[in-house]
């Protein structure tokens, strides 16, 4: 199944850097206030779909751009969980910070993980059990213990007045307390990268589960944590996440659950 996940991010990949070349032939629509699709956006995921449901034609899909397939409320016993571009206003502005997403859930976990990035051609991989790959190379968490140290990455999902003020407090609140928190736009390459060690930690509210399912497997996978403000682990539907390394996240999620 990973392999078959691979070729389907990197047939995805090709409709993405094909496009990259060409940034003013996009067709962009809005589909919320500062929230934004694009044409590859939609044949990125079509590109996935094809691959996966020609593999696996009784499985069910969750995209970002298509939504729920019709098997998927069915109690489907295998759901592909798909970002076809994680990163999309990125992307559209020629930043070279985005990512293709895909996770399995089997029976409501999560078992199979790809996030590539078709900008670095890093591909992460991971499968529940089996630890969590970069370039088919095993990757862990960072071994920080104080967050006075750690590099931070955080995001925020546009267009709610009330939940800027609220994201302002808390960047107030950790960037006072770390070396730094980053905002790159991409929850899944920053959980990625939390996974790999090149951040110690990450948190957001406001997610969608095709922003968070691939890179919570590559977290957990690597040995970090994941979880809710409250420490909770109901993170993947209900949107609000906080993921590091043990001791990091342990001060996170005293920090951030006042949030909660």
């Amino acid at each position: 199944m990973i392999n078959t996940a691979v070729k389907a991010a990197r047939r995805a990949a090709a409709v993405i850097n094909r496009a990259s070349f060409d940034l003013d032939r996009l067709i962009v629509t809005e589909k919320n206030h500062k929230d934004f699709a694009t044409d590859v956006d939609q044949a990125a995921e079509q590109a996935i779909i094809e691959v996966l449901s020609k593999a696996y034609p009784d499985h069910a899909f969750l995209g970002e751009e298509s939504g729920a397939s019709a098997n998927a409320h069915d109690e489907a016993e295998y759901t592909w969980i798909i970002d076809p571009i994680d990163g999309t206003t990125n992307f559209m502005h020629g930043f070279p910070q985005y990512a293709i997403s895909i996770a399995l859930s089997q029976r409501g976990v999560i078992t199979q993980s790809v996030v590539y990035d078709p900008v670095r051609n890093d591909l992460f991989t991971a499968t529940k059990g089996a630890g969590a790959y970069l370039n088919e190379k095993r990757i862990r968490v960072g071994k920080l213990d104080r967050i006075a140290n750690a590099l931070l990455a955080t995001g925020y999902q546009v267009g709610n007045p009330a939940a800027l003020k609220e994201y302002l407090e808390m960047y107030g609140i950790m960037a006072e307390r770390c070396q730094g928190v980053r905002r790159a736009g991409s929850a899944a390459l920053d959980l990625a990268y939390v996974a790999c060690g090149r951040l110690d930690g990450f948190y957001e509210k406001g997610l969608k589960p095709w922003d968070i399912a691939g890179g919570a497997l590559l977290v957990t996978e690597a040995g970090g944590i994941v979880a809710e403000f409250n420490g909770e682990s109901d993170y993947l539907y209900k949107g609000d996440i906080i993921a590091g390394s043990p001791k990091i996240f342990g001060q996170m999620v005293g920090l951030l659950t006042p949030y909660a």
